[in-house]
């Protein structure tokens, strides 16, 4: 199977322009906002919009199942105010209406973070932080169901993406995926997204073949590859197990290349979007060939 491999593009001037910056930068798959990330509110694609992209997308031949569109940054489904909560979820519930009318099968989120602030000098600090998290994480999962819920029919998956753990951030365990997942009513509207950055800054080495490996069994023993819909590919700043998100392009990072190989050659990614998020998007088109580089034979 192939591989598909892309970046997360601009839609600036509208949604229809992303395929078209896919393309230019020798993408086969790739991630958009379909609205401005760091707005709550938008106005609605308009029809004109939607059939462009459409277009556009079939016109560059790249499969929708092959695009990860990512939510507003200031979503946060755990949020622990009543009304901010409430905002939250009714935009999580657009994105994921926009995601349906272009006609796509996936929406990449971060799960949300607990906000709470509680001191490390409490001799109780780790009880404290746990239960923090998994209150927080059972409001994620009764956001999750109810955007679910709001959106019976439609087949868009809600897509989990692993964090670094910074701050108070939910997500940097596959702990914390699991139980989600374990949380949600309907599995066939969940899965989530591993971003390679985020994966190493929390504590899950993959730079060495015995290392990748132990922390992908790790994986499909708590969470299952039946649920990995997509990856950020991303090298890091910030040292190993260092809970920064910091992402680096591919080589120049804490991770290295090596790491990137395994997964170029590693079938259990055939077939999702593997999407580059690197901090320097002139370098898109040579890491797309880096990539594949690795794996001649994988490209679509």
């Amino acid at each position: 199977m192939p591989k598909f491999v892309g970046a997360h593009v601009s839609s600036s001037g509208g949604v229809e322009n992303a395929p078209y910056n896919a393309k230019d930068i020798g993408a086969t798959a790739f991630a958009l906002f379909t609205k401005n990330q760091r707005q709550w509110k938008a106005k609605p694609l308009t029809q004109k919009s939607i059939d462009s992209f459409k277009q556009r997308v079939k016109e560059v031949g790249i499969p929708f199942e092959q695009i990860l569109p990512h939510d507003s940054y200031l979503i946060n489904l755990g949020h622990p105010e009543e009304e901010k909560l409430q905002k939250s979820r009714e935009a999580f519930i657009d994105e994921l209406q926009r995601a349906h009318q272009l006609g796509l099968k996936l929406l990449n989120f971060h799960p949300g973070s607990h906000l709470q602030k509680i001191s490390k000098r409490d001799p109780n600090y780790e009880d404290l932080v746990k239960e923090a998290e998994y209150n927080c994480l059972d409001v994620i999962a009764n956001s999750m169901n109810l955007a679910i819920e709001a959106t019976k029919g439609s087949d868009v998956v809600l897509v989990i993406e692993n964090t670094a753990g910074q701050g108070t951030n939910l997500g940097y365990r596959f702990e914390h995926l699991a139980y989600l997942i374990d949380k949600v009513k309907d599995k066939s509207r969940v899965g989530v997204c591993i971003d390679t950055c985020h994966l190493f800054s929390s504590g899950y080495d993959i730079r060495t073949k015995e290392a990748y490996e132990k922390t992908w069994q790790e994986f499909d023993k708590v969470v299952g590859f039946e649920y990995l819909k997509g990856m950020h590919i991303n090298d890091s700043k910030a040292k190993f197990a260092s809970r920064v998100d910091r992402h680096h392009n591919l080589g120049y990072g804490e991770i290295g290349l090596d790491a990137f190989k395994f997964i170029m050659n590693d079938e259990r990614m055939d077939n999702i979007p593997l999407v580059l998020e690197t901090i320097d998007e002139s370098l898109w088109a040579k890491e797309i060939e880096l990539l594949y580089s690795f794996n001649p034979k994988s490209r679509p």
